[in-house]
């Protein structure tokens, strides 16, 4: 369902309020078919946000995202897809190390898409946010 709003609607994401209710519909679809997962979103937030200079937001198309320094660290959608942007050189060595998947929409930029499933993925994901979030302070 996911994919499919994405390639076929996403022309919707500039309509006022259309991501934030359709992230609403995504996370209470996750609600029904698979609540833990949300439990391993919040748990993932709450770590995050223990990292020194780290705030959360809503992101523009839906989901949480995270910060530091009025940067974007990356941002989970509803349904456990987290996105983060890195250099293209450690994308590709995450992608081929089979770690993250190219970007669910734009695969030839330096975004990575991975897709949280299981209490592995959770520490995962944090392994992968922390990547972004090193390359962000250390780059200040």
């Amino acid at each position: 369902m996911f994919r499919f709003v994405v390639k076929y609607l996403g022309f919707l994401k500039s309509v006022p309020a259309f991501p934030l209710l359709f992230e609403s519909f995504l996370m209470l679809w996750t609600f029904v078919t698979r609540p833990m997962l949300l439990d391993f979103i919040d748990d993932i937030r709450k770590e995050v946000l223990k990292w020194p200079g780290t705030s959360v937001s809503m992101h523009k198309y839906g989901g949480v995202q995270f910060n530091h320094g009025g940067k974007e660290i990356g941002h989970i959608h509803g349904n456990g897809v987290l996105d983060i942007l890195l250099s293209r050189s450690l994308k590709a060595q995450l992608i081929a190390e089979g770690l993250a998947n190219p970007h669910h929409v734009f695969a030839k930029s330096g975004w990575i898409s991975f897709y949280i499933c299981t209490e592995r993925d959770k520490a995962s994901a944090l392994d992968l946010l922390h990547l972004s979030y090193s390359k962000i302070c250390f780059s200040n």
